[in-house]
């Protein structure tokens, strides 16, 4: 709920941004403003692509997992679509998640932003060590499975498939 809030505010101002400049500026002008951001986008969304691909192919070629290109390639194509959007807030938003260095900094403060959220979210939390967050199907807290039978609430069995190493996969 929270994410689509944020994202229904965000929006609402884009476009009250857009609106106060073209009011000021002109239809003609606001219009060439929002193509040029978007095809500035499209360039640079494209050039950063074509290099981030390059190293990927390059880590995997080397044997490693290209983690930080696989990032890089969803912060570009979050960045493509903001800089697609009409509206200034989105193009300046999509221009940090595409530009090299911006995109790095923008990292670091999300990081950063995610660390808080963490602790803050660890230090309200109430013994989280026991596990006592984690809930049964009767909103109680789990017990020892010993005990969850001598009080008669028996588990249902897991369901699955079983593949044995000799087998082939299908």
């Amino acid at each position: 709920m929270p994410i689509l809030l944020f994202f229904s505010i965000f929006t609402l101002l884009d476009f009250v941004v857009l609106f106060s400049i073209g009011s000021q500026i002109g239809l003609l002008p606001t219009l060439g403003l929002v193509l040029a951001t978007g095809f500035t986008g499209l360039y640079l969304i494209r050039q950063q692509g074509i290099a981030t691909l390059i190293r990927a192919r390059e880590r995997m070629a080397q044997g490693e997992l290209p983690s930080s290109e696989l990032l890089t390639g969803a912060a570009l194509i979050f960045g493509g679509a903001l800089m697609l959007a009409p509206g200034f807030l989105s193009d300046a938003l999509g221009l940090l998640c595409v530009l090299p260095g911006a995109r790095r900094l923008l990292a670091r403060l999300l990081a950063l932003l995610n660390l808080r959220w963490l602790v803050a979210r660890r230090d309200t939390s109430s013994d989280t060590a026991s596990g006592s967050e984690w809930q049964g199907h009767g909103g109680k807290p789990h017990a020892d499975p010993a005990q969850e039978q001598q009080e008669g609430d028996h588990a249902r069995p897991l369901e699955g498939d079983f593949i044995s190493r000799d087998e082939p996969r299908r």
